[in-house]
């Protein structure tokens, strides 16, 4: 498990509608928020919850490109990619310029497996596993720092019809 000490709510951290948000030097999340929106992913564990904004990579042309070439990425922000159905999935980093972690999600919207840093530019498979149906890629080292860990929940319209462990 990552830092919890991050996630905690206490007395002088800042709170809005009495919800905690994740801080550290460079990330604000809220986590208030109980929407399920097409545009953000919320997570939750032990550690907390979490909310980040995400583009969606859903045909075959969007999850080919993925973060290809980008030179950054938002702390609070990542790349959703949702498969038609639970699947066997690999990602690489080819021409991929920042670290990433990827979070492998089953069906119901629970992380079965967190592979961090992945390192940009290498073509080493990174296999998920089976019968998931995305992949949410996000800032390299965010997950530890968070507490992201398998057993996570994730919340997201993508989910939403199929028995979600975190309904909409």
């Amino acid at each position: 498990m990552g830092n919890r000490n991050n996630t905690k709510c206490r007395a002088g951290r800042k709170l809005v509608l009495s919800a905690c948000f994740i801080l550290s030097s460079w990330l604000a999340v809220p986590v208030a928020a109980a929407v399920c929106e097409q545009q953000s992913v919320s997570l939750r564990g032990d550690w907390g919850q979490a909310r980040f904004s995400v583009e969606i990579a859903d045909d075959a042309d969007e999850r080919a490109r993925g973060l290809m070439f980008r030179e950054s990425l938002p702390g609070s922000a990542g790349m959703l990619f949702v498969y038609d159905s639970p699947q066997t999935l690999s990602f690489w980093m080819r021409n991929t310029l920042i670290p990433l972690d990827l979070l492998f999600i089953d069906s119901r919207g629970v992380v079965q497996r967190v592979h961090e840093n992945a390192i940009p530019g290498d073509e080493t498979p990174i296999p998920g596993g089976d019968n998931l149906l995305g992949v949410l890629e996000i800032n390299g080292g965010l997950a530890r720092r968070i507490g992201i860990s398998p057993g996570t929940q994730l919340r997201h319209p993508a989910f939403a019809g199929r028995n979600p462990a975190w309904p909409c």
